[in-house]
């Protein structure tokens, strides 16, 4: 095989490749000769039918695959010869294909950059810490409390406040037409709960019982029933019943209806909870400040096909959530003064990724195949009858693979680098450490990903492509952007391994696993170590076609 560099420009490559005919026609003779021992023909022993008669029926089929073998070799030994590592799956074309002479192949990639200068030594953070206090333990009591609470019937006369519940009957018409799923009866409503479509449970306030009245609302545009979406409804209400809350007694009965022995169990049982959430808020905020201190101290080439898409995975979720917005129109015309700012969100999550990656691989940190069978179960356990499926789906769908293992590889590199670093602790209230994590996610430019504070997103690498389940870091101007943004790609460090040309798709269990890659859930950068697995046909040249 012949190998030419036609582009050699930053990350970009591109090689001209040659595939002798001679060496074409061997690979369809040979496969000639295991399908005449297959074939079956009228007149013929099985295994006895003329090759000449096989290549007549069967050779256009054959000389594919063999067109196909050979391209995907000869991939492989250009990604082996000039120890390539592709960032995204190679671009393969056919330049012509001549029957009887040579064939070309045009092959187009971008590769990793190679990170020469990693600077993680002298590593200095801050680390707040809070403990969990009375306080704390008491307001979680009383969430429990009003988790809890109960009701009873309102004493005669009452009208109806916030908190109330009300049982009413219903009947909802749209342009003067009752519509499916708009009627019912019995239904429990507590107003101030925010179950029902906005402004609803606000016309209940004044109600009494065996009252009805008529009430006006408007659905969200965003509303799950498409023909309902932004119309305006009027439902006919008929009061049954109101009933009050009932204050709950916090005390060794509350504990015991909830399966613990007394208050005292309880409230240590609260106190470790809150413990551990705050040491997850603690971790948060530690692994964005490592995460700033990595990216001020590295800046080198990332890979442009990457970072686009990275950014539109970023922006299809800034989309999402401007389409949920009051105002859609107003919304989109905000974010679209922000895509720069998210444009280069991408480029750093991209970039740290990379790093993350080239740190893990240097310090030969790894996710073991006992911890990925565990990760494997534990999705498999989330679709009941289907286990066996979704381990045969991880199993034969690397992409998918690596989606599950970035997070804990991400964790461990995170783990390592906190290992090194010096840490100083202040102990902060917990209003201060979630002001100082708020602080970071109105900084413009910064990818801090977060979910209610409970942990920080994740890293991605070239092997990770997943979506994620985050709230984004907003550049100033993006407050309400909620898409599911975070810190930075993560993954194990890229391989250069040769693409396999038109794997064969695994089945998929009923309901796609949900890998965390972020996540997200979503055109995601593609991984060269998944990529390589199963990058597209070649592309025939037009005149070929």
């Amino acid at each position: 095989m012949q190998i030419a560099e036609t582009l050699n420009q930053g990350l970009r490559r591109e090689y001209s490749l040659v595939i002798p005919a001679a060496a074409l026609a061997k690979r369809v003779d040979a496969r000639l000769a295991e399908v005449s021992k297959q074939v079956r023909m009228p007149g013929f022993r099985p295994g006895k039918v003329p090759p000449n008669l096989v290549r007549k029926m069967h050779g256009a089929a054959l000389r594919g695959e063999a067109l196909q073998e050979a391209v995907n070799e000869s991939v492989q030994q250009l990604l082996a010869d000039r120890q390539l590592r592709p960032a995204t799956q190679p671009q393969v074309d056919l330049e012509g294909d001549d029957p009887e002479g040579d064939i070309g192949v045009k092959v187009a990639l971008e590769i990793l950059p190679t990170v020469e200068d990693v600077k993680i030594d002298d590593l200095a953070l801050e680390k707040l810490v809070v403990a969990p206090d009375d306080s704390a333990i008491a307001d979680a009591l009383q969430r429990l409390a009003q988790s809890a609470q109960r009701t009873e019937p309102a004493p005669a006369g009452h009208v109806a406040v916030t908190g109330d519940t009300l049982i009413i009957d219903f009947e909802g018409r749209v342009d003067g037409e009752l519509f499916d799923g708009g009627a019912g009866e019995g239904m429990r409503v507590t107003i101030g709960s925010g179950q029902l479509i906005p402004g609803f449970e606000d016309q209940l306030i004044g109600a009494a019982a065996n009252e009805q009245r008529t009430i006006h609302v408007t659905f969200p545009t965003d509303y799950n029933v498409a023909y309902l979406k932004g119309k305006p409804a009027e439902f006919l209400i008929t009061v049954q019943a109101v009933e009050t809350p009932v204050a709950t007694a916090i005390d060794d009965d509350f504990a015991k209806g909830l399966g613990i022995d007394t208050l005292d169990a309880l409230k240590e049982i609260l106190k470790d909870q809150i413990a551990a959430e705050f040491t997850q808020l603690t971790r948060t905020h530690l692994k964005r400040k490592l995460l700033d201190t990595l990216a001020s101290r590295h800046d080198f080439e990332v890979p442009p096909s990457m970072v686009d898409a990275e950014f539109e995975q970023i922006w299809s979720q800034i989309e999402q959530e401007a389409a949920q917005d009051a105002d859609p129109v107003a919304a989109r015309a905000g974010i679209e003064s922000e895509r720069e700012d998210y444009r280069r969100i991408a480029e750093r999550r991209v970039r740290l990724g990379l790093l993350l990656s080239e740190i893990g691989g240097r310090n030969n940190i790894n996710v073991t195949q006992a911890e990925m069978n565990r990760l494997i179960g534990q999705e498999a356990a989330r679709y009941p009858g289907e286990q066996q499926k979704v381990v045969k789906f991880f199993q034969e769908n690397p992409m998918a693979a690596a989606q599950l293992r970035a997070p804990l590889y991400e964790d461990k590199v995170v783990d390592y680098l906190l290992g090194k670093a010096e840490l100083t602790e202040r102990h902060v209230s917990r209003a201060e450490l979630e002001a100082a994590i708020e602080d970071e996610d109105e900084t413009p430019g910064l990818m801090l990903g977060h979910h209610d504070h409970d942990h920080a997103g994740h890293v991605h690498g070239p092997d990770c492509n997943h979506g994620h389940d985050h709230e984004p870091a907003k550049p100033a101007k993006a407050r309400k952007a909620k898409a599911a943004v975070t810190e930075a790609p993560a993954a194990e460090p890229a391989v250069a391994e040769a693409p396999a040309v038109e794997a064969p798709p695994a089945e998929a269990p009923a309901k796609k696993p949900r890998a965390k890659a972020a996540k997200a859930e979503t055109a995601e950068a593609a991984a060269p170590e998944a990529a390589a697995e199963a990058p597209a046909k070649p592309k025939r040249a037009k005149k070929a076609e």
